[in-house]
């Protein structure tokens, strides 16, 4: 077994936290972190009743404080709050209702290596909202958005499909680390926070 990855868990409410927890210390690849260990987190778990203004502001507050890769753990999940949370600095999304161990700890592990993680029916809804943008406000006027390589957009939809590096490289005939490399392209040239943010980039300028 690998290294285990460090959590640090922030919850609205001090139920929600040590259900998270108590579900996170049951995974021997997880290691869950107290506050004096805070330096050494990987992954901060963020647990809310819905992504509002004060969920975003904990989420850059999380970050701030050293932990760069989150994952939101929310009881209403919906389209333009999770762009909002991807745009903050969030790259993994889970509904509390739907949230078991195993399913919270692979998000973390996902996070963990840069991956995102994130509802298929909402992801399916996104991709829909951002299809019917392009076809009637974009196209009727003439107007393309696109900054990308036809190469980036066939790697960033399939990962907006739910496929991690290695099914997308499988998928294309690529190497892992030619996917790798596109999406780390793709990040630093659109300034952009990790391979979630490029995703719901893509998906917000109607590019995938």
């Amino acid at each position: 077994m690998g290294e285990r990855v460090g959590v640090f868990v922030y919850a609205s409410d001090p139920v929600s936290q040590l259900g998270v927890v108590g579900q996170l210390r049951g995974q021997p690849e997880i290691a869950v972190l107290e506050d004096s260990e805070i330096d050494n987190t990987a992954v901060a778990v963020v647990v809310v009743d819905r992504i509002d203004d004060d969920a975003l502001r904990l989420i850059r507050a999380v970050q701030r404080q050293g932990c760069p890769r989150v994952v939101v753990v929310g009881s209403v999940l919906d389209g333009p709050s999770v762009l909002s949370a991807v745009e903050t600095g969030a790259c993994g999304f889970l509904r509390r209702s739907e949230t078991q161990p195993e399913t919270l700890a692979a998000a973390v592990r996902r996070a963990a290596t840069g991956d995102g993680t994130m509802p298929s029916d909402l992801l399916g809804r996104l991709l829909n909202q951002v299809s019917q943008t392009h076809t009637q406000v974009l196209s009727p006027r003439g107007l393309s958005l696109s900054t990308l390589t036809k190469r980036e957009t066939e790697v960033l939809r399939l990962l907006a499909e739910g496929h991690n590096t290695n099914e997308v490289a499988k998928e294309l005939i690529y190497s892992e680390r030619t996917v790798k490399n596109v999406l780390a392209d793709v990040t630093r040239r659109l300034n952009l926070r990790n391979r979630t943010h490029a995703v719901a980039y893509a998906l917000r300028q109607g590019l995938i």
